[in-house]
């Protein structure tokens, strides 16, 4: 869950080192069935492919989809032991860092949790609560896709990814899509045995964290800190990292006529906070800017920053500007909403011919819009063809919002400038998500024994309606403008 990605910190050594970006000529293909084998069980597979739209010519539709602006439905913290607790213990509150603070301070107190597979037990968790009993706000029935925020980010941003390639498992249970980040064993290993200069600079956005947030609220007019640190510590040191520890908020959202349930971490809120997203902050470091070419890289990662925020309706993003050795050097704070604006203005002064921005988010909600469509009718064509069912059952069970095959898991392959590939997992592949746990593919057994129960399926059958489904938005609300 943690928000500094290896990729982030490599991407950000490339952009100390000026090192140029590599490049290479998009492939334009059309969506098309191909065979590949099984990497475990060596059996040919049918594999579904959905191109990227090309972000350098406008090739999604024109017609923009409507985004909802997320509202909390609960939230919860994570204590030092990384146990859950439906509460607001690890809420931090915004303050001003200190000029020129050592982002490298506390470095050695650093208590940093291991990286793991990627898993949604404790996002379901709050699905459960919010979806029944006294906290019910919604029925599951309505919810198309349950996941947490960084997958979504990933899905929306994929078209604009040139590096780095990512997988995602995918299970329908009545009638809603669970997505999961699939992390294979070597590339766990691989995140926790980083270089140590890449382990650094990871830290140096924790360590900003700890400069700009307190335990205690304060007014939004005053949200400098007393600076009651110990008298060991730095200047306006708001206490060593242990990244175990965290404040997630669980939202809902609906893109086109999908609504979504998402969860993430918040770093911080400016202000007391009201249940709210509106005092929500986003924290984050970046190099400070030397020249042009370190300009339009930032730009780029405002792709990122801006959809993380977006997803969660976190209002503002603050940067902090550091050396390459870790010395803060300034902040900007910035209005998430504002930043495609921002940008677009930015380029039309822009003197040289190509002024096209660095990215385009209808595009991004567009192609998402699209993939979750092709998603699903894979999925449920998938389940047509499968002839351990008898079609007509399979059909009729599609049609009340069920899904007779739900325990089986797709994999989705995103591939850097060419599109998503989707394929159905053999038992193999399944044992080896399953990898040993009490878990129905990647969900966790007491949540699909729930979901699953007779009386459950029969009250979803009852109230699930087809504006669940993923389907191209018709007349749709409007949502946030972009």
């Amino acid at each position: 869950m943690s928000k500094r990605e290896t990729s982030d910190v490599l991407n950000e050594t490339e952009f100390a080192e000026g090192a140029p970006s590599k490049s290479k000529p998009r492939l334009n293909y059309r969506t098309l069935d191909s065979a590949t084998a099984s990497p475990i069980s060596g059996i040919m597979k049918s594999v579904q492919f959905l191109p990227y739209p090309n972000v350098t010519f406008q090739t999604m539709p024109s017609k923009s989809i409507p985004f909802q602006q997320p509202m909390p439905l609960t939230s919860f913290s994570y204590d030092s032991q990384h146990t859950q607790e439906f509460n607001d213990s690890a809420l931090r509150y915004y303050r001003s860092p200190p000029p020129n603070a050592q982002l490298g301070y506390g470095y050695e107190h650093w208590i940093r949790r291991p990286e793991e597979r990627s898993r949604v037990d404790s996002l379901l968790k709050a699905v459960d609560r919010v979806t029944e009993g006294q906290h019910k706000k919604m029925n599951l029935a309505e919810v198309g896709v349950v996941a947490w925020r960084g997958v979504v980010t990933r899905l929306l941003t994929a078209p604009y990814e040139d590096r780095e390639g990512w997988e995602m498992n995918v299970m329908f249970i009545n009638g809603t899509l669970y997505l999961e980040e699939h992390r294979t064993e070597t590339q766990i290993m691989e995140k926790n045995n980083i270089k140590p200069q890449h382990r650094k600079m990871m830290y140096y956005g924790y360590a900003f964290e700890s400069y700009c947030t307190t335990e205690h609220s304060r007014p939004a007019a005053s949200n400098q800190s007393d600076r009651s640190s110990h008298n060991s510590d730095a200047s306006g040191w708001g206490g060593h990292v242990d990244t175990n520890i965290q404040w997630c908020s669980v939202v809902k959202t609906k893109l086109g006529d999908t609504k979504f349930i998402i969860g993430g971490e918040v770093d911080c809120s400016d202000g007391q906070y009201k249940g709210t997203t509106d005092t929500f902050v986003e924290l984050k470091t970046s190099m400070a800017i030397r020249g042009a070419a370190d300009e339009e890289k930032f730009e780029r990662k405002l792709l990122k920053f801006y959809f993380q925020s977006f997803l969660l309706g976190v209002p503002k993003i603050i940067v902090g500007f550091r050396t390459p050795s870790g010395q803060l050097t300034t902040t900007q704070s910035f209005q998430t909403m504002q930043i495609p604006r921002m940008l677009r203005e930015k380029s039309g002064h822009k003197a040289h011919k190509s002024n096209a921005t660095p990215w385009d988010p209808s595009m991004c909600l567009a192609w998402c819009h699209q993939f979750l469509t092709y998603l699903k009718q894979t999925v449920v064509q998938d389940s047509d063809d499968d002839p351990s069912h008898q079609k007509d059952s399979v059909k009729e069970e599609v049609n009340r919002g069920h899904s007779p095959t739900s325990t089986t898991v797709w994999r989705v392959s995103f591939v850097p400038r060419e599109g998503a590939r989707v394929v159905k997992l053999d038992k193999s592949e399944v044992e080896e998500v399953v990898n040993g746990e009490d878990r129905v593919g990647f969900i966790p057994r007491w949540y699909w024994d729930k979901v699953n129960s007779a009386t459950h399926t029969s009250h979803q059958s009852s109230v699930r309606s087809s504006s669940a489904a993923v389907q191209p938005a018709q007349g749709a609300v409007g949502g946030w403008r972009i």
